[in-house]
Order: structure tokens, then C-alpha cells, then sequence
């Protein structure tokens, strides 16, 4: 199989739209490298760290989401458990677990190839994609890892509905 391995000349650096999508919101961000941007976003349950990635031999932007929870090596399998239950839900993105450092981490990536440009709104949908997927599942996570849950209780737990009104 053939593929074309010319790269298209982009007129914007992908990662130049989020940082204006983070000044516009007033969001902390860090960009100590062209390629990359941290931005710090607060959350109900917790602080999310976002790193948005250009990886240009991919032509993709990479966005990773973490929150500070360390899982213990005793509670890694049933937080492994939990997330292939998360991403059995999700329909963009996944859950990952860098074992290296014990974080859970919500991921997704935008391919661009043939020079397309993001938009502001595509950066901020994928934003918002990750931070609504961290908030659903923070407490699931932190039930299996501080309270000793099993992933399907923990799972059971953040899917209650609300019926009626209060």
C-alpha cells in the first residue's frame, strides 16, 4: 500500500486556535513549547490539566485530560474494569490508564490531515468533551480507588436518575 507522505502548509498552527480559545475563556494555560498547551480548568468534583498535542507527522491534535487521583497498584485492575465500562459509553474519546504514573486519563485526538484547520468551536467541543466525560466519571473513579468499590457499584452509583421534583 502507497501513501502520500507530503504535508500540507497549514496558514495557522492548530495549536495557536486553542490558545486563543483559552485567553477568550480566561483559562490558566502554559505554552512552553510550540506544539503544545496546558491549560488548567476547574471542574465541580475536581481541577482538570488539559494538554492539547500537535503531533505533525500524524497531523492530528491530541487532547489528554487528567485530574489528580494516583490510582495504588492494589486498586488497578478494578479501576481497569471501570474504565472499559466508561468507554463502552463514550462516543468520542477513551479513558486510559498510564501506568507509569498510576493516572487516569481521558483522551482524544482530531485528525487534520491534507492541511485542514480546526475551529475555535471544533477545539472547544473537544475541550468540552473531556471535561464533561471527567466530571461524569470522577466519583466513579474515586469510589473504586479511596472507597474500595467494585467498578459495575461504582458505575451504579453515578448512574442514579432523578425522578420528579424537589
Amino acid at each position: 500500500m502507497q501513501t502520500s507522505l507530503s504535508r500540507a502548509t497549514r496558514r495557522e498552527h492548530p495549536v495557536d486556535v486553542v490558545e486563543r480559545l483559552a485567553a477568550a475563556n480566561e483559562w490558566s494555560f502554559e505554552r512552553d513549547d510550540q506544539d503544545e498547551i496546558s491549560i488548567s480548568v476547574s471542574g465541580s468534583w475536581a481541577d482538570y490539566h488539559l494538554a492539547f498535542t500537535w503531533l505533525p507527522d500524524l497531523e492530528t491534535l491530541h487532547v489528554g485530560c487528567a485530574f489528580d487521583l494516583k490510582v495504588p497498584l492494589r486498586r488497578r485492575s478494578e479501576t481497569l474494569e471501570l474504565i472499559a465500562i466508561a468507554n463502552e459509553q463514550l462516543w468520542l474519546g477513551h479513558f486510559d490508564l498510564w501506568t507509569g504514573q498510576g493516572v487516569v486519563m481521558f483522551r482524544h485526538a482530531m485528525l487534520l490531515t491534507g492541511g485542514a484547520q480546526p475551529t475555535p468551536q471544533q477545539c472547544e467541543s473537544i475541550l468540552s468533551s473531556a471535561l464533561i466525560a471527567c466530571e461524569r466519571y470522577y466519583q466513579a473513579f474515586q469510589f473504586v480507588v479511596w472507597a474500595g468499590k467494585s467498578a459495575r457499584e461504582a458505575i451504579d452509583s453515578i448512574m442514579l436518575e432523578t425522578r420528579g421534583e424537589a
